[in-house]
């Protein structure tokens, strides 16, 4: 019997995809809803005033500005310029000093040990090539220092989401799935023994008025479900129909009204050996 062969991906195809998937719609709409876990996952990794923070893939900022105004020294990356002028956009309208460079989670442009803490708030799980991107978030980090994350687990809301779109529009055989940031199994796989680990599960609640108004939401501004339903032409109503299920049968108020949709996710906190 001739073994099989795993499929080749063309990572460099799947980041370009995947960078114009996040320049579309406007993923700042979808930050701003979740401002909290930003602050949370800051505050539980205690990261320090007068820090140096990176935050990676920092899309609309959410992480920078919570560093920032924790009293840190905080750079934010982002390989999407549209996002980083949103962000550039929050900073000045807070009065907030940080800065926001165009730049690849993947390949991190700072000498090693730049920085006393790493974060990113569901963002560097979404970089094609989880090995590299872990080793690079650990290889800017100082000896003593923390990487931080706010990952979404497989289990939860957000990780069926990612499953149901994935029914209609399959990810590359063979790439690892972003929900896998959400495990600490995974974690510590990835970024090896170089760091000490500390896991919580948390839970952030999406509210909406109806599950039919947050799914015109996520089809409107965030860019993989935009995509998505644009990929799929007129078959698009059969996604949002089954996304509206899946955020009906989720929300735990019940009835027909408003719905809470709780969503777990991993805030990881990582001390550099």
């Amino acid at each position: 019997m001739q073994a099989s062969i795993a499929p080749t991906i063309d990572l460099v195809a799947v980041k370009a995809r995947q960078q114009a998937t996040w320049a579309s719609g406007d993923y700042s709409a979808v930050a701003t809803l979740i401002v909290p876990v930003a602050e949370r996952l800051l505050d539980l990794a205690d990261v320090q005033a007068g820090a140096r923070v990176l935050d990676v893939a920092t899309g609309s900022g959410n992480a920078a500005l919570a560093a920032a105004r924790f009293g840190c020294e905080v750079t934010g990356t982002d390989y999407v310029e549209s996002l980083l002028d949103r962000a550039r956009e929050r900073a000045e309208a807070e009065r907030l000093l940080v800065e926001f460079v165009l730049g690849d989670a993947e390949e991190i442009e700072y000498p090693a040990g730049s920085f006393d803490a790493v974060v990113s708030v569901f963002g560097s799980m979404f970089a094609p090539d989880h090995r590299r991107t872990a080793a690079e978030m650990l290889r800017v980090t100082r000896p003593g220092g923390i990487v931080a994350l706010a990952s979404w687990t497989p289990d939860g809301f957000i990780g069926e989401l990612f499953r149901t779109v994935g029914s209609f529009i399959p990810s590359p055989a063979g790439l690892e799935p972003p929900a896998l940031w959400g495990t600490a199994a995974h974690l510590e796989e990835i970024f090896g023994a170089g760091l000490v680990w500390r896991h919580a599960t948390e839970t952030f609640t999406f509210r909406f008025a109806s599950a039919e108004a947050f799914v015109e939401y996520f089809t409107t501004f965030y860019g993989p479900t935009l995509k998505a339903a644009e990929t799929l032409g007129t078959r698009a109503v059969e996604l949002e129909s089954a996304i509206a299920e899946l955020v009906r049968r989720w929300n735990r108020l019940g009835g027909d009204a408003a719905v809470a949709v709780p969503s777990t996710y991993l805030a990881s906190v990582g001390v550099r050996t």
